[in-house]
Formats: C-alpha cells, structure tokens, sequence
C-alpha cells in the first residue's frame, strides 16, 4: 500500500477558510423567489468596477502589449508614482514611490509584510476578533497570534498590548475601519499604539483596506508624518473596495525604503508582478475616479446607518459596532452563534458568519458579522425582518 505525501503540519491545522465553509452551508438548500437568499457573508464588491475603467482596462488588453507580460517586482512606476502622490495629500506628508510596493491584493501586502518581519516561533499581537486572513497566514508560517482583547467599543488600547510583549514580539497589528467590526480607531488610538511600537522597535502594520469608506472627514491619523514613522509605520491598502477590483488582484505596502529590498525578495518569489491590467485600471482610477468613490463613500455610510436603524427596531438583538462595510452583532438566541447561522441559512434565507470564526476556540458564540455593503436600504430591512421573525 502507498502512502499518502506529506502535509505540512503547519498548514493542515489552520482552520478552513471560512467564507469558503459558509459557501458550502448554501449546498443543499433553496431561496423560493418571494423569499431570495439575502448573503451578508462577505465583504467584497458584487458590481463590476464603473465603465470608464472596464474601457481603460479593454483598451489595455488589446492594445497595449506590455499588459501581457512579466512588469516590475514591485509594481509599475505610474501606479506607484500615483499613489505616493494620492497619499501625499490625504496625509499632507510627503512621500515618494520608493515608500510603495503593489501587491496582488491586501491579503498578499500583509503576507509579504509579515514575512520580512517575523518567523517561526515569533509573535506577532492581534486585536480579537481579528481578521481570520491574518491569524491563518501567521498560523501557516508557524508565527504565535497573540490575542489583544477590545474594550466594549471593539477598539483595542495600547496599554493592553503593552502587556503582551514579549522578546519574541515583532509587530502588532491594526485594522481601521475594522473587518469584522467596523470600528474606527481614533486618532488617539492609533498614536498611542505608535509611540508603544516605536519605543519597543516593534512593527505597526495598520491596515487601511476600508479607509476610503471612513464616516470622519480628512485623513484619520497623523502617523505617516510622525518622526521614526519610516522605520516603524508600514500602512496596507486595497483597490479591490476603491474601484471594485477584486477580481484583479490589486493592493499596496506602504513603508520604508529599507523594507523593500526585502518585500521584494518575496513578491519575485510568490507573483513576480502583480496584474497588469489590474494596475492600470488602477492608476487610472487614482486620476479619474475621486468624485466617482464619493458618491461610493456616501452610498456605504448611507447603508451603514440603514443597518443601525434597523437592527435598533428588533428587540433583544444589539449592534455592537458598525462602519464601512461591517456590522458586529450581539444576539439573542439560545444558541452559540457557529450554531445560529448554519440555521438562519435553511430557516431564515440568511447567510452571515458566525462570531466564532473571528475569535480564538470558544470566544465569539454570542456574535455575528453582518457585511451589509453589498445589501440595499431595501435589502437591509428585508433582513432586519427575518432576524425579528426567527427564534428557535
């Protein structure tokens, strides 16, 4: 008898990615038309990216040939020249596109990260509930996540963290606005968790996938133009909500010059180059796309506070905090919320994820994410209804 080639031990006790396993909750079952299932499961664009830059991106594929081949490790000089611009003045710091590294989306911009700063048996500290990608890369690499509690607002505080640092700590980690909670950290928040990281020569990775769908006006924190911010900052960003380029695969690292030698190390290994197309879609959306991403940024904010209105009409349910894209519901049901939602999907026509997915074993039960920006002002009360009508 043969046997079965190794696995990596590390990669076989990483949980399954969960929207992948609420997908699979769908098989099986069916949505009667008066009743359609309503998927507030995950967090990505449903639409096309507008017009105007499906046509920039056409053009590309047919015209231009360099849009088909291998471009440069670390992105191409428009893009990164346009986004080192675009972030010169919504920080009001100056920055050049030495400081840019584009990626194949927001998920690859935190691996490579965390690949040049830590490896086996470091630690790397993340506020809970945290954002699953991240704690399944640092269990991959066999990187200890070191859970940092949130106060009852959902923001984490730097005092706690101070607490967890080890002399195998080598970064923290920050999601604002956050995925799964949609909290905003304040400003206040952020310097504090700078000052703390820079005094212990730890990273600050922030990841600022949602920034552009923040409720505050203007820029949400000062550190970019803060003193050591070269040597501690490394910012994330996405495309993929900006101009609705999931499918491309088009994200950034912002940091030091002295990293990238190192991020691009990795990205020749794992990409080579990020999406060509991806990228001048991109960059064409930097110069053309502002008033277009308002009216975007307004529609979220509109559909945030249709969220909030509505869950506050249903008795016993209780939004704990919500923004871009996200909703952290506490409900309340006898039942733990792994439980509740593989329900809700044959009983309510809802899909949603479990609180359980976002938190370390036996953390969560009494939550769940609730993605609402793809949902309606319609769609928000179609499901606000369910939930009222459901108990089990």
């Amino acid at each position: 008898m043969t046997r079965p080639a190794p696995v990596n031990p590390a990669i076989a006790a990483t949980f399954a990615p969960p929207v992948m396993e609420a997908r699979r909750w769908l098989e099986g079952a069916s949505f009667p038309p008066h009743r359609p299932l309503i998927n507030v499961s995950q967090a990505a664009p449903v639409d096309p990216p507008p017009e105007g830059l499906r046509r920039v991106m056409a053009e590309a594929a047919l015209n231009r040939p360099e849009a088909h081949l291998y471009g440069p490790v670390l992105g191409n000089a428009d893009l990164r020249a346009s986004l080192a611009e675009s972030w010169s003045r919504f920080y009001a710091t100056p920055l050049g596109p030495e400081r840019i590294a584009i990626t194949q989306g927001c998920n690859q911009a935190f691996c490579a990260t965390v690949s040049t700063l830590a490896g086996a048996g470091d630690e790397i500290i993340l506020p809970v509930p945290w954002y699953f990608n991240h704690k399944m890369w640092l269990d991959m690499q066999g990187i200890r996540a070191v859970p940092l509690a949130c106060g009852p607002d959902m923001v984490p505080r730097a005092q706690d963290a101070a607490a967890l640092i080890s002399d195998r700590t080598r970064a923290i980690v920050l999601v604002s606005p956050n995925n799964p909670t949609g909290a905003e950290y304040p400003a206040q928040t952020l310097a504090a968790f700078f000052d703390l990281a820079r005094e212990r020569a730890l990273a600050l990775i922030v990841d600022e996938t949602y920034r552009d769908f923040d409720s505050r006006a203007g820029a949400p924190h000062d550190l970019l133009s803060r003193e050591g911010a070269g040597d501690t900052l490394i910012q994330l960003y996405s495309f993929s909500k900006a101009f609705r380029l999931t499918g491309h695969r088009v994200g950034a690292v912002l940091t030091g010059p002295a990293r990238m030698a190192e991020l691009e190390k990795f990205l020749d290994t794992v990409a080579i180059s990020t999406s060509q197309i991806g990228q001048i879609g991109a960059e064409w959306g930097l110069r053309n796309l502002g008033d277009w991403l308002a009216g975007e940024r307004a529609e979220i904010l509109s559909r945030r506070a249709a969220m909030i209105a509505a869950m506050d009409q249903i008795e016993g349910w209780n939004i704990v905090s919500a923004g871009a894209y996200f909703a952290w519901i506490e409900h309340p049901q006898d039942l733990p919320s792994d439980q509740l939602a593989r329900r809700l999907v044959a009983e309510a026509g809802v899909l949603m994820l479990p609180g359980t997915m976002f938190m370390p074993e036996g953390q969560g039960t009494r939550h769940l994410r609730i993605a609402f920006a793809n949902v309606d002002a319609a769609g928000i009360a179609a499901l606000a209804g369910r939930l009222a009508e459901w108990h089990v």
